[in-house]
C-alpha cells in the first residue's frame, strides 16, 4: 500500500499508528434526544468517570480481512449524502468499516435542538464484488464533509474525519497533506503511544445560505475522554474554530494539544541518504512558531538517522504549524502526489494557554509511507485525572500564515559538505521578503550566527537577485560534538530584520 493511496482516499490516519489505536464501545443506538452545546461535554464528563471499556473489533467474514483496494472499491452514493438535495453549503457522506477502519463509529444529525442517530443501510454504498455488501447492521468507520469549495454548485471533499483522533482538510485548490488530531499522548515514548479515538459525531444541519457547519465529537481512550466543537469554514483558506474540554481518567505527563502531524521524507538540507530522483519530498518543510514575547522562529524540518525531540518553551503562544512554503512544480516534479498542492496548518490560540512548549518529535522513516512529524502544545504542568481542561483554538489549513509579516522569510536551507574540509558542513540560506523591497545601492546586511557546540567559520552574506532576496552561507565544524543547536537571524545596523531560523544538526 502507497502513502499516495491513501492521500487520494482521504484517509486522515497515520501508518505508525494504525495499529494501536484505542478503541471505545458503542452504545446502543437511541431516539431523538435534546441536544446543545454543553451536551458532548456532559457526556464526556460522566465518561471520563467510569473505566475505558475497548469494544469487540469483529466483522462479518466477508469483509473481515479487506485489502486497502477493496475498502476504497466500497463507495458511498452521492446521492445518499446526509443533506443531499437540501439546497445547502455542506453535505455529508460516510465511509464503511473495514480494513484498518474497524471500530464503528456512531453518527448523529441534530436539527433544531433535536439529536437523532444517522440509520446504516448497506445500499447507501457501491460495491466493487457483491459479496462484500452484507445486510449485517455494520454502522459507518468515519465521515468526509463536502462543500462546492472549488467550483459553484460541484460538491467536493474539504474535510475527513477518520481513523483514531486524525482529521484533516484541504484549502480551495489543494491536495491533501498533513493531518491533525485531537490529542496526542506519548508520542515517540518506548513505552509506546497511546492513540485515542473519535467514537461519535453530531453533525448540526446548517441553514440555507450559511456558509459554515458545526460538528461535534467525542473523544475517548484508556487516559482521557475529550468533547470537542468543530466551526468549519471552507474557502481560500479552510478555517476550523475548534473548542475542547479534556476530563483525563489518569495523570497524563505527555499530553499534546492541538496535535499537527505529517511526513518528511527529504529535502535539499537533508538528503544525504536518500536516492531519489526529485528535487524533495514532503508535506512540510518546518516548523514555524510565533512565541508569547512575539518572536518568530523557524526550524526547518528533518529526517533524522534516530528519533529527534525537540520542546521550544513557551507563555501564551501567538501560534504555530507546520507549514510548506514551496509551491512550484519544480519543486517537487511528482505528478502524482502534487507536494506544492499540500496545506500548510497553523494553530492560533484563543485566550491565555499559559507556561509550556511547543514539541517537535521527528522520527525516522525509510520512505514516504510514514508520519514521521508530530507537533504539538505540551502544557507544563501535567493534566490531573479527574481535573477539567479547556482549549480553545483557530486552525488555518492553507498556503501560508494567515498573518503579514514585515520580516525578512527563511526562502530556501541548503547543507552540504564543505570543500577540502571532511568535517565540515556548509549551510546556505535563503532569505525573501519586505525588508529587500526598494533597496539602496549601498545596502548592506550581516548575519548574527549561534551554536550550542562546534565552530562557525567564514560567514559570506550577499544578494541574491534570482529570488530578489539575499543569501548566507557559513561553515560548520561540530568537533566532538554529536548535537549542535544553531539558529541565526539576517541583521542591519539597526539590529535583526528576519525571523529567526533554528536547526538542529546531528552526525
Amino acid at each position: 500500500m502507497l502513502r499516495r493511496d491513501l492521500v487520494k482516499l482521504g484517509a486522515g490516519l497515520s501508518l505508525l499508528g494504525a495499529g494501536k489505536v484505542a478503541r471505545a464501545a458503542a452504545p446502543p443506538a437511541a431516539q431523538t434526544t435534546p441536544f446543545d452545546n454543553n451536551t458532548v461535554r456532559l457526556i464526556a464528563q460522566k465518561l471520563s468517570k467510569s473505566a475505558y471499556k475497548a469494544p469487540p473489533q469483529s466483522l462479518p467474514s466477508a469483509i473481515d480481512n479487506l485489502s486497502f483496494d477493496q475498502f476504497r472499491g466500497i463507495a458511498f452514493k452521492e446521492d445518499r449524502a446526509l443533506w443531499h438535495g437540501d439546497n445547502l453549503a455542506f453535505d455529508v457522506e460516510f465511509f464503511p468499516r473495514g480494513f484498518l477502519y474497524r471500530p464503528r463509529i456512531l453518527m448523529n444529525e441534530v436539527v433544531d435542538g433535536a439529536s437523532t442517530p444517522i440509520p446504516y443501510d448497506p445500499d447507501m454504498f457501491t460495491y466493487p464484488d457483491p459479496m462484500l455488501r452484507v445486510t449485517d447492521d455494520l454502522g459507518f468507520s468515519g465521515l468526509r464533509l463536502r462543500n462546492a469549495i472549488n467550483t459553484p454548485n460541484v460538491m467536493e471533499e474539504c474535510a475527513v474525519f477518520l481513523g483514531a483522533s486524525y482529521f484533516r482538510a484541504v484549502a480551495k485548490g489543494q491536495n491533501y497533506g498533513l493531518s491533525a488530531r485531537g490529542f496526542a499522548d506519548g508520542t515517540g515514548d518506548p513505552k509506546g503511544e497511546e492513540f485515542a479515538l473519535f467514537r461519535e459525531f453530531w453533525l448540526e444541519k446548517p441553514k440555507p445560505g450559511v456558509d459554515s457547519v458545526v460538528i461535534h465529537a467525542l473523544m475517548d481512550s484508556p487516559s482521557v475522554v475529550g468533547a470537542f466543537r468543530f466551526t468549519i469554514r471552507p474557502g481560500a483558506t479552510t478555517v476550523f474554530d475548534v473548542q475542547t474540554t479534556f476530563y483525563p481518567r489518569t495523570d497524563i505527563s505527555q499530553g499534546g494539544i492541538a496535535a499537527l502531524t505529517g511526513m518528511f521524507y527529504f529535502d535539499s538540507n537533508n538528503r544525504n541518504h536518500v536516492d531519489d530522483w526529485r528535487p524533495a519530498a514532503h508535506d512540510s518543510e518546518a516548523l514555524q512558531m510565533w512565541t508569547g514575547t512575539g518572536a518568530q522562529l523557524y526550524r526547518p524540518l528533518n529526517n533524522p538517522v534516530d528519533l529527534q525531540f525537540s520542546a521550544f518553551q513557551d507563555a501564551s503562544p501567538h501560534g504555530f504549524g507546520l507549514m510548506q512554503r514551496r509551491r512550484a512544480f519544480h519543486d517537487f516534479e511528482d505528478l502524482a502526489l502534487n507536494y506544492e498542492k499540500r496545506p500548510s496548518l497553523w494553530i492560533e490560540p484563543i485566550g491565555d494557554w499559559g507556561e509550556g512548549a511547543v514539541d517537535l518529535v521527528e522520527i525516522p522513516t525509510p520512505n514516504e509511507v510514514n508520519d514521521n512529524i508530530v507537533s504539538f502544545w505540551r502544557p507544563k504542568q501535567p493534566m490531573q485525572e479527574g481535573h477539567e481542561y479547556a482549549y480553545t483554538y483557530r486552525m488555518y489549513w492553507g498556503w501560508d500564515t494567515p498573518w503579514p509579516t514585515d520580516l525578512a522569510r527563511i526562502g530556501a536551507t541548503r547543507v552540504g559538505a564543505v570543500t577540502d574540509h571532511a568535517d565540515g558542513r556548509m549551510f546556505v540560506i535563503d532569505f525573501t521578503g519586505k525588508p529587500f523591497e526598494n533597496l539602496p545601492p549601498n545596502a548592506a546586511f550581516h548575519l548574527l550566527p549561534q551554536s550550542s557546540a562546534g565552530t562557525i567559520k567564514n560567514v559570506v552574506v550577499e544578494p541574491n537577485p534570482n529570488i530578489k532576496g539575499w543569501r548566507t552561507t557559513f561553515e560548520f565544524y561540530p568537533g566532538n560534538a554529536k548535537l549542535a543547536e544553531l539558529q541565526c537571524q539576517l541583521a542591519n545596523e539597526q539590529g535583526p530584520i528576519s525571523e529567526k531560523w533554528m536547526y538542529r544538526w546531528t552526525p
